[in-house]
C-alpha cells in the first residue's frame, strides 16, 4: 500500500480517535494514548471520541483535557452506564444509538486517527475507509502500527487488493505511521509519506 490519496484539509481542527476501550495486556498502549491526546492539544486541536472513562479512550480524552484541548464526547444511550462516561469533558452528546453515535462524530471530524484496539476499532475505521471508498467523505484516516499491532490488518487489505476485490487506490485510503508524533506531523503538514512502513 503507497501513501494515502486523500488529501489533507488546508487546516485540521478537529480529530477523532478510535482506540479500545479495554487497556490492552501492554503499558506502551497506554503511553502511546497519552502522547496523543498530550499531542493533540499542543497543536490547538480539539478531540472527538468515545465519550468512556476507560480504556485506552479515556486516557486519550484525559491527557488531552489536562493539557487544555477541548474534548468532546459522543455515546449511545446503551454504552452510558457501561462505559462510564468521562467527566470534564468541553461537549458530552448522547445517541440513541451507534449509528447515530458514529455519524455524529464523523460530523464533528476533519480526521481520524486510529491506535490500537478491539473489534469496536476495527469497525469504525473499516467504515471510515468504506466511506470514503464510496466518495462519502475525503478525510485522512490514520492507522498507528505501533510495534506491528495493526500489521494483520495492513496485510489482510493488501491480500484483498491483490485478489482483485479492491483497487490499488482503496489500499491508499488509509495512511500508516509508526507513531503518534508522525501522525500529528503527518496530519499537521510537516511529514510527508511517500510510502508505508514494510511489514
Amino acid at each position: 500500500m503507497k501513501k494515502s490519496s486523500i488529501p489533507l484539509p488546508s487546516a485540521i481542527q478537529s480529530v477523532c480517535v478510535y482506540c479500545g476501550s479495554r487497556m490492552g495486556n501492554k503499558p506502551e498502549y497506554k503511553i502511546l494514548a497519552s502522547k496523543i491526546g498530550e499531542l493533540i492539544a499542543q497543536e490547538n486541536m480539539q478531540l472527538v471520541y468515545g465519550a468512556g472513562s476507560i480504556g485506552l479512550m479515556g486516557v486519550v480524552a484525559r491527557a488531552a483535557r489536562d493539557a487544555g484541548a477541548p474534548v468532546i464526547g459522543i455515546i449511545p444511550q446503551h454504552l452510558d452506564a457501561v462505559e462510564i462516561t468521562q467527566d470534564g469533558l468541553s461537549e458530552l452528546h448522547i445517541t440513541d444509538n451507534m449509528h447515530e453515535r458514529k455519524k455524529m462524530m464523523f460530523d464533528r471530524s476533519d480526521a481520524f486517527i486510529v491506535l490500537p484496539g478491539g473489534l469496536g476499532t476495527l469497525d469504525e475505521t473499516m467504515e471510515m475507509m468504506t466511506w470514503a471508498q464510496l466518495s462519502l467523505h475525503k478525510k485522512p484516516i490514520v492507522l498507528v502500527n505501533h510495534n506491528g499491532f495493526w500489521s494483520p490488518l495492513i496485510e489482510l487489505i493488501k491480500h484483498v487488493v491483490e485478489d482483485g476485490f479492491a483497487s490499488e487506490e482503496h489500499g491508499k485510503l488509509i495512511t500508516v505511521v509508526e507513531t503518534g508524533e508522525e501522525a500529528i506531523d503527518f496530519l499537521c503538514g510537516r511529514q510527508h509519506i511517500t510510502s508505508q512502513p514494510e511489514q
